[in-house]
């Protein structure tokens, strides 16, 4: 299989997640992938909207076909992106390793001085399922590479920081960035494709676990308590509230997820 199958570079767009469906919905391969200096209409969860300046941030989308994958496990696909980028991303920036986590259920995050977290990339995954089985997947991410902390917007520029900066302000190459992430993908969806998932990886990988977690399912409800994990086979975030016993939370019923 090549590798990918198709790879279109793009200067503006209105979304690369739209870009890479309509490819699947009309025959594609797998695994083809977009990418854009500029999105008109990037998205994260819930429609909240995705911006950054051109030439600022990594934006793409991968598709997939995975064969025998089943329904329950189309989270995997967004997360062995997750772990690609993550990788690619510290490579790529020159930093040590342990410098970018995970934080559930879609970002990758770097710690901040505060002892708080500072987003560095969202991911997005969407999948189309039939007989209990995924049918073709489209996962977008959005990684803040070369984006100069002066150009943050003021509103989210407390809680996110770049690769750039990160780096000392190093530039970054989205295109050596590009390179690393397909160059690590490539084995874990064959892996993937095979029945492997690097659970421990993902696990280890959360900023979540051992941290006071607050997860938000809209209006009043929610739940708080200690970050206990995250399960291998559901993905869901474990919590385990005050007193309380162990709390399974699925990611498709969260609003927002904040870490203390």
């Amino acid at each position: 299989m090549t590798f990918p199958a198709r790879l279109e570079r793009l200067k503006a767009v209105d979304s690369t997640q739209r870009v890479v469906r309509e490819w699947l919905d009309g025959g594609e391969p797998e695994v083809c992938v977009a990418t854009a200096d500029y999105q008109t209409d990037g998205r994260g969860r819930h429609g909240r909207e995705w911006v950054a300046p051109p030439g600022g941030a990594l934006l793409l989308s991968a598709g997939f076909r995975p064969i025998g994958l089943a329904a329950h496990h189309a989270w995997r696909l967004a997360a062995i992106v997750s772990l690609a980028m993550r990788d690619a991303a510290e490579e790529a920036a020159g930093l040590r390793d342990g410098t970018l986590w995970l934080k559930w259920p879609n970002d990758i995050v770097a710690d901040a001085p505060d002892g708080g977290l500072l987003k560095v990339a969202g991911v997005l995954g969407e999948s189309v399922a039939s007989g209990g089985v995924v049918e073709s997947a489209v996962v977008g991410i959005g990684i803040n590479s070369d984006w100069r902390m002066t150009d943050f917007p003021w509103a989210i520029a407390p809680t996110m920081t770049s690769l750039r900066e990160l780096a000392g302000k190093r530039p970054i190459d989205n295109d050596v960035l590009l390179d690393a992430f397909l160059s690590r993908l490539e084995p874990r969806y064959e892996a993937l494709r095979s029945g492997v998932f690097d659970a421990g990886g993902w696990s280890r990988a959360q900023r979540t676990t051992g941290r006071t977690v607050v997860v938000s399912f809209g209006g009043n409800e929610g739940v708080t308590g200690g970050g206990a994990g995250v399960d291998p086979d559901t993905g869901a975030l474990l919590i385990r509230p005050d007193g309380g016993e162990l709390v399974a939370v699925d990611s498709g019923e969260v609003v927002r997820c904040r870490v203390l």
